[in-house]
């Protein structure tokens, strides 16, 4: 298994990879680094996208419920760069999303139903369904 890759560095005013609209240091940088918890489940995805784009698996891991997620995780590894993210609905701990990415030189979509929970005061991704497009 390759060693983790630190974070890739985001300057804090360019937009957000979220896609929030919202400068990086306003929206998903406060909990990437610890500043400030996710609010709801929809900004945790928000921030656990922005951390997939910035390969940033220590905090994948902490916002993922720890009874299921994998031993393995290592977003470096795997050579997956993403390059969108759209929610189409946040409704109670569930949110759904595509977020499209290239991967062995293709692009590729993938349309998700994920599920949250809270664990103490912060909220967690616990699974999520893949579903047709």
């Amino acid at each position: 298994m390759l060693p983790a890759m630190p974070p890739l560095p985001f300057p804090p005013f360019k937009p957000c990879p979220c896609g929030s609209g919202r400068s990086y240091s306003a929206c998903c940088s406060p909990r990437h680094t610890g500043e400030r918890p996710a609010e709801t489940p929809e900004a945790l995805m928000r921030s656990r996208y922005a951390a997939y784009f910035l390969r940033d698996t220590d905090y994948v891991r902490r916002t993922w419920h720890p009874d299921t997620c994998p031993a393995d995780l290592n977003l470096e590894g795997d050579g997956t760069r993403y390059t969108g993210l759209t929610i189409h609905r946040a409704e109670g701990d569930e949110v759904e999303f595509t977020a499209t990415f290239r991967a062995g030189g293709r692009t590729g979509r993938m349309r998700e139903r994920s599920h949250f929970a809270r664990v103490g005061e912060a909220w967690v991704y616990v699974d999520g369904e893949v579903r047709g497009d």
